[in-house]
């Protein structure tokens, strides 16, 4: 529903928008600019296209066949993590063939930064800060988008790739609130103006994790999983002659039986369990007290540090952002 206070006008007219500028709204907005259609890409922040606010990571059993796809189809996103890791490592190698995947760590500012820079060399394809609110339907037709500051973009497809933004709220234990990743402003109004076209949304959980220090890091106590030597690339275009030498590491720890004890005793204030959280959570990646609760069975479980960019100086629990010192020999 259009807010009265805001004056509507005709802004422009495209072959295809899209609305979103993550993963698949850059794909997508790129598909349609190099096929030779014009095209706007609109998103909430030109900060946070493709800004990976969880854990920055491309590739592993899953996502990494999706990736060889994109690829094998013109895409950037393989392109782009070849030209901004920070480690790059095949997993399961111990295993057969079939179950093994390559997995990349990004630094999250640099592939955001690269990214960014290719959409807005690539020619056909407009980049516009903004917050869409609705579709334009006329005829039961969608013939473009309406922003919050009332400019109608007209086109003859509309692609929608909002992704966690959409309706998003942040919660972290007992706190709650309307955001989008990382605060980002969240899209409210487009979520409601789907129902109103009849569309039927379904909620899903993601799990960020928590940042921290490097320097409060005790790494000898954890197992160094170093990148490999042997030379890798998601895109069939990178030639092996650029594979980065001056890889940093990850870092593996477990839980034990205190923590579980700890996480036991307050599943009252996880949002999981006290009914906060109401979407669909990851099925292969649950969060630490799904773990312990759905494994009780299990001593330990598995703790990731991981880098989060190269050059800036916090980190974090799955991630960090600071380069972490070599364990003493």
């Amino acid at each position: 529903m259009a807010d009265p206070k805001v004056r509507e006008y005709e802004a422009d007219t495209y072959d295809v928008i899209v609305v979103g500028a993550g993963h698949a709204g850059c794909e997508a907005a790129l598909a349609a600019a190099r096929m030779g259609e014009k095209t706007l890409l609109i998103t909430i922040s030109l900060e946070m296209l493709a800004f990976m606010p969880c854990n920055p990571s491309v590739g592993g059993p899953a996502k990494g066949v999706v990736v060889r796809e994109i690829d094998a189809l013109g895409g950037e996103m393989g392109r782009n993590i070849d030209k901004t890791y920070v480690q790059m490592r095949m997993l399961n190698t111990g295993k057969g063939p079939a179950v093994r995947a390559l997995r990349a760590q990004a630094d999250k500012a640099a592939y955001h930064r690269s990214m960014k820079d290719t959409i807005e060399k690539e020619n056909n394809l407009d980049l516009r800060q903004g917050l869409v609110e609705r579709l334009l339907v006329e005829d039961g037709t969608c013939v473009g988008v309406v922003a919050a500051t009332g400019a109608r973009y007209r086109a003859k497809s509309v692609v929608l790739t909002a992704g966690t933004s959409s309706r998003g709220k942040i919660i972290i234990g007992e706190l709650m609130y309307s955001s989008g990743p990382n605060n980002s402003l969240p899209s409210i109004k487009l979520s409601e103006d789907l129902e109103r076209q009849g569309f039927k949304l379904r909620r899903f959980k993601t799990g960020t994790p928590p940042r921290v220090d490097g320097n409060s890091i005790d790494f000898s106590q954890t197992e160094e999983q170093p990148g490999d030597t042997t030379p890798h690339a998601f895109s069939y275009e990178t030639p092996d002659s650029v594979y980065l030498k001056d890889q940093m590491s990850c870092w593996m720890t477990y839980t034990n039986e205190t923590t579980h004890k700890i996480i036991r005793a307050n599943l009252d204030r996880a949002p999981m369990f006290s009914g906060v959280i109401k979407g669909v959570g990851p099925r292969y990646c649950p969060s630490i007290e799904d773990k312990v609760v759905r494994f009780a069975d299990k001593p330990r479980h598995q703790l990731f540090l991981e880098p989060e960019a190269a050059t800036l100086k916090s980190i974090t629990s799955a991630t960090f952002r600071r380069r972490c010192p070599k364990k003493s020999s």
